[in-house]
């Protein structure tokens, strides 16, 4: 499994989101039906931070040996936000049909991420280097 990839991928989509949080909570709140009040935006751009974070943390370490034991605390963190959130996502469109259709993708993207980074949490890392 190609841990470079999925790690540069997730650092972008984080990223990117991060910073529509950070500079843009209005925007968010206003495209999900949210009252924009001042603590809803203090909210969604805390939340921004968050993302921002963890995207620094999978750009930094996208180079390193990462699954079974070796960076265990970045599998697991990446793997419990991503399934978690992934699944609350899911198990609210599921029981409120008129939250915006954009919850599905992002709902289908943070599950994907779960899997994957699942298969990096239980599996023996390959290593990219042919030297023993």
């Amino acid at each position: 499994m190609n841990t470079k990839l999925i790690m540069t991928i997730s650092s972008i989509v984080l990223g990117v989101t991060g910073v529509i949080l950070i500079f843009g909570p209005d925007i968010v709140l206003r495209n999900l039906y949210i009252d924009d009040n001042t603590m809803s935006a203090l909210l969604v751009q805390v939340c921004g931070g968050l993302y921002f974070g963890y995207s620094m943390l999978n750009w930094m370490t996208k180079e390193s040996l990462i699954g079974g034991i070796y960076n265990r605390p970045v599998a697991v963190a990446n793997f419990t936000h991503f399934l978690v959130a992934g699944l609350s996502i899911i198990k609210s469109l599921m029981s409120n049909h008129g939250l915006p259709k954009a919850l599905w993708m992002a709902g289908a993207v943070y599950l994907l991420f779960g899997v994957l980074f699942m298969l990096i949490l239980f599996r023996h890392p390959i290593s990219s280097s042919t030297d023993k």
